[in-house]
């Protein structure tokens, strides 16, 4: 499947008009800690059982390969603790707070202002459970572990059902003596409550095909083995829901953090049988003894990942799969990054033959297994084709924004992550990504299309990815523009920053008609926890500010913007009770930046008067926004609103001009304004994709002369229709009109 970057793209763009809006799926993420990308079948143990070399044994990841998609160019983060904060938050390194294992990450890693995964797919009615490592909120101790940040819990960020470790160091062994959980009593902090290490209560082995656990053998531990307690609560979770789904039609998303196989490797030896998987294995009694231990251990976890499927195909165990719920739930499994170095790692070429481990900025430290199945929108006659391999570049912060679409919701304005929910369901516009970054302590990196630079310290290697996917040529020397280009957008993606830098959360409190570039317009941010200051920001805007302006009741918000303004992420919007209307106003010597977006969002405006408005990814008019006026949009724009071309002035050729490409969504209203001067009322420079209606304005003096033909838009190519009926469309005086539709424009002829 080497073609899909391209033909995903292209294929999806073309439809964009394809059915209804896919059913909402019941989510299932499986995420585990420090397993290499060539640990799974597809990307290389395949291979190595076929050549009769020692390989680990995941039949069910591989089951789940065979039944979905392996995304073999998937990337997470070097080390664990910035890994779940990209994932959790939708940021990457160097605009999440956690950008590296900072001893303190587990006290302040998180914010009551992130709005992560539980809290936005809750507030769209899942039922949310989290299960596993979390690393934030708690503190360290081993025997009497306290709360130390209720803003970074997991309960407090809309997790409904809970069974955790708050600190990395406490997972650091898989026999803790207690774990916190939700729902909880009334002595609960947070939300949570510190409860026993034990299996007692949980759903039983002996009643699904795969036995990693042996509850009534004696000669199992009394304190459980933390992963089995992890697994079995997400069994149970899963059992539950399955029922309540039939009956209420509500759908979950369970997030379950395996710890395993993060060393210590040795403590599996404690468990009954815990060899038993490999015992018809020749190679394996000649496997250092820690080789043998990681291999138990990911075998361990591939077993509790068969009883979740089974749960999901027979949901109570009955050898009946009237109550599946397997067609619509979308499964996904991935690391947080890649194998540490030790010999387990090397017995089974565990990262694949990539350069680098963990902690390292190399393919080898970042890339990690990916595999999604979701048997109802990944199947024989969609996109992405069951058993395949995808080679479509996607990141761990793609996840929020992907769930949030497919469970009919709104990501936060500005996130890195983009999601990929077109691509799974096959509907909509699968939305571009120029970039990705990561950091790993003082080296950052950057991979752009088939070029991957590396910065340290000062010294910088270029690889190509496409023909080089070992890292073995720097290409640096030969390619010192390129390196010059990537160079400035890694500065200016914030990875060199100190430690504990982060993307800031402001909301507008300015006066009607006020300058949006004035700092005291502008609420400040403060980060603190038990009397410590984190992080603070009280300026002007700038490319590192997730924005709201407007959303406040009944107010009425309007600005001026007549000067350079950045954001990292701007939305403009309106009052979401009783409606009050948000305007920004750009001027001819305005230029507002939204770097990763500017979104319009209901009841929200952006009044084009000849400025200027920019972003490295989209303008986004969503439903009930509007975009109005002329001047010049130096981003991609995605309508599903409303955008009037409106105003201009006569030396301008185009009234207004989009430097990149025209995404009209079903639903969209274009209004375009005729005159008889030769202008070009739209210019687009990309593509332009048609949908939703088109409207014409011929207000003031216009003569309608039949068979007169005026130019609506033009575009490097034009691809799509209006939905008017009749292809017709009638002006705003009467005029009736016919549309065509050329290569690279779309003229309207009076009737």
């Amino acid at each position: 499947m080497n073609a899909i970057v391209s033909s995903v793209l292209l294929v999806l763009i073309s439809c964009v008009a394809l059915g209804g809006p896919a059913p909402r799926p019941n989510i299932l993420y499986v995420y585990v800690d420090d397993l290499g990308w060539g640990s799974i079948g597809p990307n290389g143990q395949s291979a190595r059982k076929a050549a009769n070399l020692p390989s680990v044994l995941t039949p069910n990841i591989d089951r789940l390969a065979a039944q979905g998609v392996n995304f073999s160019r998937a990337y997470g983060c070097t080390v664990c603790s910035p890994a779940r904060s990209s994932q959790q938050s939708g940021f990457h390194q160097g605009h999440t707070f956690a950008d590296r294992n900072d001893p303190n990450n587990a006290k302040k890693a998180m914010r009551a202002d992130d709005r992560l995964m539980g809290d936005l797919l809750s507030e769209v009615g899942y039922v949310t459970g989290y299960w596993g490592k979390w690393g934030y909120g708690g503190s360290k101790d081993l025997e009497n572990p306290v709360i130390q940040n209720i803003q970074t819990l997991p309960s407090t960020h809309g997790y409904q059902h809970v069974l955790a470790e708050l600190h990395h160091v406490r997972a650091h062994t898989f026999f803790q003596p207690s774990l916190w959980r939700a729902p909880a009593g009334a002595k609960a902090i947070g939300g949570l409550e510190l409860v026993p290490n034990s299996l007692s209560g949980y759903s039983d082995s002996s009643r699904f095909p795969n036995k990693p656990v042996y509850q009534h053998d004696s000669a199992y531990p009394s304190v459980a083995y933390c992963d089995d307690m992890y697994a079995f609560a997400a069994l149970d979770f899963i059992r539950t829901q399955a029922k309540n789904f039939h009956q209420t039609g509500q759908p979950f998303f369970g997030l379950i953090a395996f710890q395993v196989p993060h060393a210590p490797f040795g403590e599996i030896a404690q468990l009954p049988k815990w060899d038993e998987a490999y015992k018809n294995q020749p190679f394996f009694d000649t496997l250092p003894e820690q080789a043998k231990h990681w291999a138990a251990m990911v075998t361990r976890i591939d077993s509790h990942l068969g009883n979740l499927l089974n749960a999901l195909s027979d949901p109570n165990g009955d050898e009946d799969s009237s109550d599946s719920i397997a067609e619509n739930t979308l499964v996904i499994f991935q690391s947080d990054n890649g194998g540490p170095q030790h010999r387990a790692r090397d017995v089974f070429v565990a990262n694949g033959g990539l350069r680098g481990r963990k902690g390292q900025i190399y393919e080898g430290g970042i890339r990690v297994p990916t595999v999604m199945r979701w048997p109802s929108r990944i199947n024989e006659s969609s996109i992405l084709k069951q058993g395949e391999n995808c080679d479509y570049v996607i990141d761990v912060s793609d996840m929020l924004p992907t769930f949030c679409e497919l469970a009919g919701g709104l990501a936060p304005p500005g996130l890195d992550g983009v999601s990929i929910a077109p691509m799974l369901t096959g509907m909509g516009v699968q939305r571009r990504r120029d970039f990705l970054i990561h950091e790993a302590g003082g080296a950052n990196s950057i991979i752009h299309g088939r070029y991957k630079l590396i910065s340290n310290r000062n010294e910088f290697a270029l690889f190509d990815l496409v023909s080089d996917p070992g890292e073995t040529s720097n290409l640096a020397a030969s390619q010192e523009d390129r390196v010059a280009q990537l160079q400035r957008i890694l500065r200016e993606e914030r990875v060199g920053e100190p430690r504990g830098f982060a993307n800031t959360y402001h909301h507008w409190m300015g006066p009607i008609g006020g300058a949006i570039s004035e700092a005291a317009h502008w609420s400040d941010y403060v980060y603190e926890n038990e009397g410590v200051r984190y992080l603070e920001d009280a300026g002007p805007p700038q490319n590192s500010w997730t924005a709201v302006f407007g959303g406040r009741g009944t107010t009425v918000c309007v600005a001026h913007c007549n000067s350079e303004v950045n954001f990292l992420g701007l939305e403009i919007r309106g009052g979401e009770q009783k409606r009050g209307e948000a305007s920004v106003v750009l001027g001819p010597e305005g230029w507002l930046s939204g770097r990763n977006e500017i979104r319009i969002a209901r009841g929200g405006s952006l009044d084009l008067a000849g400025g200027a408005v920019s972003s490295l990814r989209w303008l986004d008019i969503r439903v009930g926004g509007l975009l109005e006026g002329w001047g010049r949009v130096a981003s991609d724009v995605y309508n599903a609103g409303r955008l009037t071309v409106s105003g201009f002035e006569s030396s301008q050729r185009a009234k207004l001009r989009i430097d990149q490409r025209y995404v009209a969504l079903p639903g969209a209203i274009l209004r375009i304004p005729l005159d008889a001067q030769g202008s070009i009322p739209m210019h687009v420079k990309g593509r332009a994709y048609l949908d939703g209606i088109l409207e014409i304005a011929t207000d003031g003096p216009f003569e309608s002369v039949p068979g007169e033909v005026y130019m609506v838009l033009s575009a490097e190519r034009v691809e799509g229709r209006f939905a008017n009926e009749s292809n017709k469309v009638v002006s705003s005086t009467g005029v009736e009109f016919r549309i065509s539709y050329y290569g690279s424009k779309v003229t309207v002829t009076v009737l």
